[in-house]
């Protein structure tokens, strides 16, 4: 009888042990099973993982109109678009701003639709170093060339022998000063050249340090304007003729009339010429990322138009309008879903 109670007991004991060896090994099984469940969810979330987390929009001197616009810009993007943070930087302009965007030192840019056109073809001041990789996203306003002179000069003819500022070096305005001098007959050797910003120009024209100067900017520009309120001016009229010729030459440009009234006591229209203000980018950025941003630009336009004079010109309709070089992935997808393209 004892040795059948022994028997039991040692079997007892045995079925303990058994029982508690395979209890400690049940914790360790069930992490084994969780990579799989526990993997699928980050799989799915890399989708924006190429999207930069801090964006740089590249515009112009701090009192024109792109750096004006590209802060509204900037700040209407990020605040539709989640964990977008967009910073509108001051540049030198169209030239400066097709070269930051090559070489990845800007995502975004405001800059003008020849000088985009020339940065892509490598033609004019990119002679021989286009960049390629540049991509429109779409125009949005007339940038209108504006000469600003004294009141006794009112043919560009009369510029000959002046004290003449054609813009920044190595900005849009230059160009175009150059070019519209050019169908005018004159030449850089019939002036005396500076090469001065918007800001630089009108610090110059006050202090009757030059005679006239240009300007492309959004009608009406804020130098123009503040001269104007303490100075007398002209706005010098781009004729016919002449703008005729610099449509034949530069495609980019369309006529222009600047009304009366646009600045103080220039009290009668003025004619002249404009090319278009273009957002562009890299053909390198992430394709959803410039299609929300191509798709929350144009569809809250009237929030735009409310903050900034030049929102009400913008439109997506007419942004496909003087493009010369290929839209981005992310924009062309947007218009074509409009119908615009």
């Amino acid at each position: 009888m004892k040795k059948r109670i022994s028997i039991l007991l040692a079997l007892l004991l045995v079925s303990l042990t058994l029982f508690t060896a395979c209890s400690s090994k049940e914790p360790a099984q069930a992490p084994a099973e969780q990579p799989t469940g526990g993997t699928s969810e980050p799989a799915e979330t890399p989708a924006k993982s190429s999207t930069p987390a801090n964006i740089i929009l590249a515009t112009g001197g701090t009192t024109g109109t792109y750096y004006s616009l590209g802060g509204t810009i900037a700040q209407l993007w990020n605040s539709h678009i989640d964990g977008m943070n967009v910073t509108a930087q001051s540049t030198g302009a169209s030239i400066e701003n097709c070269r930051l965007i090559g070489n990845n030192e800007a995502e975004i840019a405001l800059l003008q639709n020849d000088v985009l056109d020339y940065a892509y073809n490598g033609i004019e001041s990119f002679d021989g170093d286009g960049i390629d990789s540049l991509r429109a996203i779409g125009t949005l306003y007339p940038e209108v060339i504006q000469i600003v002179g004294r009141q006794d000069i009112t043919e560009i003819s009369q510029l000959k022998g002046k004290k003449v500022s054609v813009g920044a070096p190595g900005s849009g305005t230059e160009a175009n000063a150059r070019q519209i001098l050019g169908a005018a007959g004159i030449t850089y050797d019939d002036l005396t050249v500076s090469y001065l910003s918007f800001s630089e120009s009108a610090d110059a024209y006050k202090d009757n340090q030059i005679d006239a100067f240009f300007v492309t900017s959004g009608v009406p520009n804020a130098s123009i304007q503040d001269i104007s309120a303490q100075n007398d001016i002209s706005i010098i009229e781009v004729p016919a003729d002449i703008a005729a010729s610099v449509m034949a030459d530069y495609p980019f440009y369309i006529e222009f009339n600047i009304p009366a009234g646009t600045y103080n006591k220039v009290e009668k229209d003025v004619n002249t010429v404009a090319i278009l203000a273009t957002l562009a980018t890299s053909e390198e950025q992430p394709e959803d990322m410039v299609y929300e941003l191509t798709k929350t630009l144009f569809e809250n336009q009237p929030e735009l138009a409310n903050s900034h004079a030049k929102g009400k010109e913008i439109s997506a309709e007419a942004a496909v309008e003087g493009v010369s070089i290929p839209f981005h992935a992310g924009a062309e997808k947007y218009f074509k879903e409009k119908g615009i393209l």
